[in-house]
């Protein structure tokens, strides 16, 4: 089975085919046979891991992107297919799946209103995975297409943890915490698992997502019971350019100074985090880099340090102790020294990390002695959309549909 992945973002968008064969899928993921990704302008297309084809194209919006790249797949040095109906089903991300969606479902008309209706509020995402739907559609016709949503992993999210305490018709209309970067924090806490060689329903796990966008989930039995993002992306830690959590006392004292909404969103999503406090750069590498002659990035390194120590700490006591505490993405991965800044509030727990390399991809960075395990696991939501696709056309074929 070929599956085709497209994760459409608000300024990137990637793809990747995986052929999947046998009837278990492994945890950890195969090299794709073919990957493409625009970020900007800059388009790069791997065949097997190898670089085939780097090129600087006109900047393209998510609808003329896909075809552009999935040109790539069936013409010149990195065709791996030969046309459209070599690709056996599409899997998208899809950031926000409301209270509709809380598994992984078959694209409909009525998923793709769906899609749209939600797009308020992941308004960088879901637009964009809507555009390349329709895309994929115009090339693939009736190829099945899988949408599987970020939220749908912290739908078993325990009321007291979902509910926000404001009127209770907050909640008769939808408005909830419902979490996101579910795809990766399944992910990390299955292959957590596996490393460590437990099962999952015995383990107490933090799964830490550090990217551009950041957030954390609290993992027991396998199901996620906390997590930072809530009712948008935007809540909870700081972030390259988000602001995470604020007073919201402070929106209705900026809106009484004059503040329009749309000014608010751009404050608070563009141009807070990282970007905001340190006025270097939402790039953690780049902030990391100024802290010793730049007193704001210094601050800006401490306030996003302080804010995952201290939503751990809150995520501690949802599970009621821990085992296992899991950095992914790419701060995750990448920067030891936030690791370590991190861990180093929680040695009374037993904590202890050993002295690590720069990226340890899929690896347990504490020491022997360590009452807590801290692995290092590397990103791979698109794996975790191949294997959710695969999965459901079976389930499909097994009732005589697809």
């Amino acid at each position: 089975m070929n599956v085709l992945v497209l994760n459409a973002g608000s300024s990137s968008q990637k793809c990747c085919v995986y052929t999947l064969t046998g009837e278990t899928l492994p945890a950890h993921p195969p090299t794709p046979l073919w990957e493409a990704q625009l970020d900007g302008a800059s388009l790069t297309v791997r065949v097997s891991g190898v670089v085939v084809r780097q090129e600087t194209l006109p900047e393209a919006s998510p609808g003329t992107a896909v075809p552009l790249l999935l040109e790539t797949l069936w013409s010149g040095a990195s065709q791996v297919l030969n046309g459209p109906d070599d690709v056996d089903v599409v899997g998208h991300r899809v950031v926000h799946g409301g209270l509709e969606y809380r598994r992984s479902t078959p694209i409909t008309p009525v998923v793709k209103a769906a899609i749209s209706r939600l797009s308020p509020l992941a308004p960088a995402h879901n637009p964009a995975a809507l555009a390349g739907i329709e895309a994929a559609e115009a090339v693939f016709g009736s190829t099945p297409q899988v949408a599987v949503f970020d939220t749908a992993f912290h739908s078993t999210l325990p009321e007291e943890a979902a509910v926000y305490p404001g009127p209770y018709a907050w909640a008769e209309q939808g408005i909830r915490r419902y979490g996101f970067h579910g795809i990766s924090h399944e992910y990390c806490a299955e292959r957590a698992a596996e490393l460590l060689g437990r099962p999952l329903s015995t383990l107490r796990v933090v799964t830490c997502h550090l990217g551009n966008g950041c957030s954390l989930a609290a993992v027991r039995d396998g199901r996620s019971v906390d997590t930072t993002m809530g009712f948008t992306p935007l809540e909870g830690l700081m972030m390259g350019t988000r602001s995470g959590s604020v007073d919201p006392g402070l929106l209705l004292y900026l809106l009484r100074q004059g503040h329009s909404a749309d000014d608010l969103d751009r404050l608070l999503n563009r141009e807070s985090g990282l970007k905001g406090l340190s006025g270097v750069s939402g790039d953690m590498r780049e902030v990391a880099a100024a802290t010793e002659e730049n007193p704001r990035a210094r601050l800006a390194l401490d306030v996003y340090v302080h804010r995952i120590r201290f939503y751990i700490g809150a995520m501690l006591a949802s599970l009621g102790g821990l085992d296992a505490l899991v950095f992914t993405a790419g701060v995750g991965e990448h920067s030891a020294r936030v690791r370590a800044e991190v861990c180093a509030a929680f040695a009374f727990l037993g904590l202890e990390l050993a002295d690590q390399e720069r990226s340890l991809a899929d690896r347990d960075v504490a020491t022997p002695e360590s009452a807590v395990r801290v692995l290092v696991v590397h990103a791979e939501e698109n794996w975790a959309i191949a294997r959710k696709c695969q999965q459901l056309v079976e389930r499909a074929d097994e009732k005589g549909a697809v």
